[in-house]
């Protein structure tokens, strides 16, 4: 079997930003989503999600980065918590608010931080993997297959 998040030190982590700061702490957070330790799994998501896709709908540079490693993680059965997996990549799928303020405020926009551009980047990445729906449909896992399928609805716009 191939070695799960094996490309994680591929990424100049110290270089990206997630909600915190410096997105260091993103390796050890999707390495501990693999535990077979369900609570500490959940748990590691939810940090992940507060650094990356705060409040369900702000983006940060370094989520169009950890993205990929969502999808890889959301296929491994041994993953205790996929369908929240799924459900965070449709929640990065459906993220516009950076590009909504930048509607009613075109000054940020001018800002040294690419928010409406880190948006653009994290929703894209979320597309360029879609064709592991299919592989995610065919999945025996009821619960798997019904956040596949809304994450499949999320990318249809």
């Amino acid at each position: 079997m191939k070695t799960a998040l094996k490309d994680l030190g591929h990424i100049p982590w110290r270089e990206l930003q997630d909600s915190t700061g410096a997105a260091t702490a993103i390796p050890s957070l999707l390495t501990a989503i693999t535990s077979d330790d369900e609570p500490t799994a959940v748990a590691a998501l939810v940090r992940l999600r507060q650094r990356i896709c705060q409040y369900g709908f702000v983006v940060d540079q370094a989520t169009a980065a950890t993205v990929p490693f969502l999808w890889e993680l959301a296929q491994l059965p041994q993953v205790a918590c996929r369908v929240q997996i799924l459900q965070l990549l449709k929640n990065i799928a459906e993220a516009r608010q950076w590009e909504s303020t930048a509607t009613a405020y075109p000054k940020l926009l001018n800002r040294p931080e690419n928010y409406v551009g880190w948006e653009r980047a994290a929703r894209r990445a979320v597309r360029d993997q879609r064709g592991t729906i299919q592989h995610l449909l065919a999945e025996p896992d009821r619960e798997v297959v019904e956040a596949t399928r809304e994450l499949a609805s999320a990318l249809t716009d």
